[in-house]
């Protein structure tokens, strides 16, 4: 594909996910959830191998993007790796108590909600994933999650952030005074990168395998072809620019 990606501000984001859901949609929250849960597992399988990454600490907030993280242990747990849930506020949807309960099922342990559980933890972790915060973060970083964001980021270990490092404002980036963000190696955008995303060095995948093609029209997406089977599709570095992507539908 010749266009380039579209990166989408918070309020396409949220317009663009409202659709998905929606009667002419037919996605559920559960389906969407699964496939961007596994689309995540797969991409830190792709840079962080089993064989020595095989321990993953998967931090994960109250809300959808907590529902995504515990998707990915889950799969990360069928895929051979050794995932460690932390939630340093379990979510109280049904659908986050539901998703608990598999990752409960496959065997997978979650930490006590207290930040000396996460701090003992660190010292034997290969990789984390972490699906704390998402598109509709707005600061400020509150406790606990200030002293998590902290932590993770002061551990020196690996990180993959799902759709958005956490911390970060979602179109304007890891720009943000007097808190701590999280700044990883690997980001996995989902549906389409956020704005904020332009600011990302590292390696950038982008997930969700399920964007139907008149969505996709609709907001001129210019979504990359996925490779074969693949959930994920590597995206290159891109310039910062000053659009917005509000000038669309």
């Amino acid at each position: 594909m010749t266009s380039t990606i579209r990166y989408l501000t918070a309020r396409i984001a949220r317009e663009i996910d409202k659709e998905l859901m929606s009667q002419a949609g037919a996605f559920s929250l559960d389906q969407l959830m699964e496939l961007a849960g596994l689309s995540c597992a797969q991409a830190l399988a792709n840079v962080y191998s089993r064989e020595a990454h095989r321990n993953v600490l998967v931090c994960c907030g109250p809300g959808n993007q907590g529902g995504d993280g515990l998707v990915a242990a889950r799969h990360l747990a069928m895929f051979g790796y050794q995932p460690v849930v932390y939630m340093p506020k379990f979510g109280s949807k049904d659908i986050y108590k539901r998703l608990h309960r598999q990752c409960d099922n496959m065997d997978i342990s979650t930490l006590p909600s207290d930040i000396s559980a996460l701090e003992a933890v660190l010292p034997t972790t290969n990789v984390i994933l972490d699906a704390i915060f998402g598109f509709s973060f707005q600061g400020p970083v509150r406790a606990p999650f200030d002293a998590v964001l902290d932590r993770i980021q002061a551990s020196g270990k690996p990180i993959v952030s799902v759709d958005i490092p956490s911390g970060w404002d979602v179109e304007k980036g890891p720009d943000v005074e007097a808190r701590t963000v999280i700044r990883p190696e690997v980001l996995v955008s989902l549906t389409a990168p956020k704005e904020g995303a332009r600011k990302f060095r590292g390696r950038h995948f982008l997930g969700g395998r399920f964007v139907p093609r008149s969505l996709e029209r609709k907001y001129e997406l210019n979504l990359p072809d996925y490779p074969g089977a693949e959930q994920v599709v590597e995206l290159p570095l891109v310039r910062e620019v000053q659009d917005t992507g509000d000038q669309h539908p």
